[in-house]
């Protein structure tokens, strides 16, 4: 077994067989991330507060309620004997590589279990799905009342999702296929994602890794085969409202009072007493929540989709890749696959659950015939691509393709096909010109207002005539997109305490890890168009539109001051985006010494396709967006291209902790290295 590193640090494994190569990724892994995988490992085993104290608590009682190691140790015990042979070498590689407790190195390391990097997959998506959504839904129908969901929960909400596009040969400098785009999550440091290159005598893939799982799950190049995927916002998580007897032994189902399984477990908390908390799960699902159950597939199957990690690997077609992904679970996916004899497939990957579109919009009463298991099926039936293929999050056009309910605005997926709609051939280097776009697709929607606007003192008046000029470009340099931001703010500021959302700011008792998803101000943020033009609820957008182009021209608004992230601000109208839009990524562990990070101007915004998210009205910073690029050529790998916000390494005193931040600031990315000779042999 060898490790060979590239000029980023990015790891090669070469090993005699997928075993030996799977041992060895799990090694360099816990050298390259030992710190990142260890606290996934403490959230999948409910374990996070005994380690990190009170800080941990909402999360394990979270990961106790929702089952997550229980899962995790089902899927695990199911796993055919040649997939689970594939993980427990990973599983091996990850304790020989971590000898030392991460936290304090005068301690041995305690062994991961051998379904841990399945609880490692569960934590990446466990509130990816919509359960939070359908809970800021019923949040919202409590209320406001039911009129109110459709203001938030509709096809034009903001959102960063993500991106991918495909290119048939006909439309490429080589003749063959060409894959692209870039996932867009929580900007963590160090990464979500690990470059990996994994070579054997049966196959050599490159691709991007979650820290802790074993292959390359996402993004893969196989040599002949290649693909990409974005989350398809299917309904495939089951919210139910549960009623419980006063005993607490049983829940009310659609065929009357059944039996619960509970028991209490105890998170013990670093510096700080025991926390019990009691863990019930009715037919439905587990109670996450006092009072909401859910049903999760991956629970539902006793499946996290290992099964397709080999095959994955293993794939020579676009049609291998398609087979590999039959047994895909969670989230479902939409994925974009080509090969080098020229195949382009779309397809939708996954398990889901069938519901008519009107049952997803609130969760279900578990007393009612909604509540009986729905049928399940996987999605892997691919059509094929002759052109141009995009997907962004929104809507398909293809009705047989629509699984859910608040898909993502479609600004991106338009803005790609019309950079892609200019004629003529692309290559893999013309891509950073499509990942670096910087059109705000919501301006002109929100510049309609603006357009309207009248009666206006003569400052005000000017800056509406300079937003109406401005070229909608969110650059880090433009002092037009700037004021935009300063009036947008203020927009949201006025709509969020505005007396018709007032309801909404009572109290979700959800708990703090929800909120995120049920704060008023962020929902406020991503429904900007349309609740301006809720004239049904009282809100006049007109007038809102007058009172932010007033307050930002006098620069007396709440864009004054200092802003919520704490950095200074000049007179609104006179900033440039970047004074207000600047890098602020999550740290893996909060408290915990890691690389110094500038934070840095950046272009782009939500709804670009250059994603650095912001929620306008409770902060300018970005802490979500494009988490790595990637361009898959399918004439040549070696031309193929890639990046992550920060570096191979998680280890904060590495030179390769940080090392492509400016190529990622820039939307750029690097080719990819594969020639063995130009790689730097890994001392032992």
């Amino acid at each position: 077994m060898t490790v060979f590193r590239d000029a980023l640090g990015v790891p090669h494994v070469r090993a005699r067989d997928a075993l030996a190569l799977a041992r060895e990724q799990g090694r360099v892994t816990a050298r390259d991330r030992g710190l990142q995988i260890e606290v996934d490992r403490w959230r999948a085993e409910g374990h996070l507060a005994e380690r990190v104290g009170a800080d941990g608590v909402e999360w394990d009682r979270f990961a106790r309620r929702a089952r997550l190691a229980d899962t995790a140790q089902r899927a695990y015990d199911r796993l055919g004997d040649e997939d689970r042979a594939f993980v427990d070498a990973y599983v091996a590689g990850v304790n020989a590589g971590l000898d030392r407790d991460v936290l304090d190195p005068s301690a041995p390391h305690e062994p991961w279990r051998a379904w841990v990097p399945l609880g490692i997959m569960l934590v990446n998506h466990a509130l990816f799905s919509m359960f939070p959504r359908l809970l800021w839904n019923e949040h919202v129908r409590l209320t406001l009342g039911d009129d109110g969901i459709d203001l938030f929960d509709s096809a034009e909400t903001a959102s960063s999702g993500s991106n991918a596009w495909a290119l048939h040969g006909s439309r490429t400098t080589s003749g063959l296929p060409l894959l692209a785009g870039d996932p867009h999550r929580v900007i963590e440091l160090p990464g979500v994602y690990q470059q990996v290159r994994l070579a054997c005598d049966e196959f050599d893939v490159l691709g991007l890794a979650f820290p802790g799982v074993p292959g390359v799950q996402h993004f893969g190049h196989t040599g002949s085969a290649a693909w990409g995927i974005t989350n398809a916002i299917a309904h495939h998580v089951e919210v139910f409202r549960e009623r419980l007897s006063p005993d607490g032994r049983s829940a009310l189902g659609p065929d009357g009072w059944a039996p619960v399984t509970r028991h209490v477990e105890t998170i013990r908390v670093r510096g700080g007493g025991d926390v019990d908390v009691e863990v019930v799960e009715t037919e439905r699902g587990p109670l996450v929540l006092d009072g909401f159950s859910v049903r999760f597939p991956a629970r539902v199957a006793s499946d996290v989709g290992f099964s397709c990690l080999l095959p994955l690997l293993r794939s020579r077609s676009a049609a291998d890749v398609v087979d590999a992904l039959r047994g895909w679970v969670d989230p479902v996916n939409r994925v974009l696959t080509a090969d080098a004899d020229g195949t382009v497939l779309s397809l939708d990957a996954g398990l889901v659950v069938t519901r008519p579109a009107q049952d997803r919009r609130l969760p279900h009463d578990a007393w009612s015939e909604a509540a009986r298991p729905a049928p399940w099926h996987r999605l892997a039936d691919p059509t094929r691509v002759t052109d141009v293929a995009v997907d962004a999050n929104e809507r398909p056009a293809d009705a047989g393709r629509d699984l859910g309910r608040a898909y993502v605005a479609p600004y991106r997926a338009r803005r790609i096909r019309e950079l892609l709609d200019t004629g003529g051939t692309f290559g893999p280097a013309d891509q950073a010109a499509i990942h670096g776009d910087t059109v705000l697709g919501t301006a002109e929607e929100l510049l309609g207002w603006v357009r309207r606007a009248d009666a206006l003192s003569p400052g005000a008046a000017a800056l509406r005539d300079r937003l109406l000029a401005w070229d909608r470009h969110m650059a880090a340099d433009s002092t037009d997109a700037g004021a935009f931001a300063a009036w947008r703010t203020e927009v949201a500021t006025l709509l969020t305490a505005h007396p018709a959302l007032a309801p909404l700011h009572a109290p979700h008792g959800r708990g703090v890890l929800l909120d995120p998803w049920l704060g008023v101000g962020p929902r406020v943020a991503d429904a900007l168009p349309r609740l301006l033009g809720a004239a049904g609820f009282g809100i006049e957008g007109i007038a809102v539109t007058r009172e932010a182009l007033e307050r930002v021209a006098s620069a007396g608004g709440s864009t004054g001051g200092a802003d919520p992230s704490g950095y200074e601000r000049a007179a609104p109208a006179d900033q440039t985006w970047g004074d207000r839009h600047r890098l602020q990524p999550v740290p893996t562990l909060l408290g915990f010494p890691g690389p110094a990070v500038d934070a840095v101007p950046l272009s782009g915004d939500t709804d670009c396709v250059r994603c650095t998210a912001s929620v306008p009205g409770v902060s300018d910073r970005s802490w979500r967006g494009s988490v790595a690029r990637w361009v898959w050529d399918l004439g040549d790998r070696r031309r193929s291209r890639w990046g992550v916000p920060f570096g191979a390494s998680g280890d904060p005193t590495s030179v390769h902790a940080i090392d492509q931040l400016p190529t990622w600031v820039a939307a750029e990315t690097v080719e990819v290295v594969t020639d063995w000779d130009l790689l730097v042999e890994e001392t032992p």
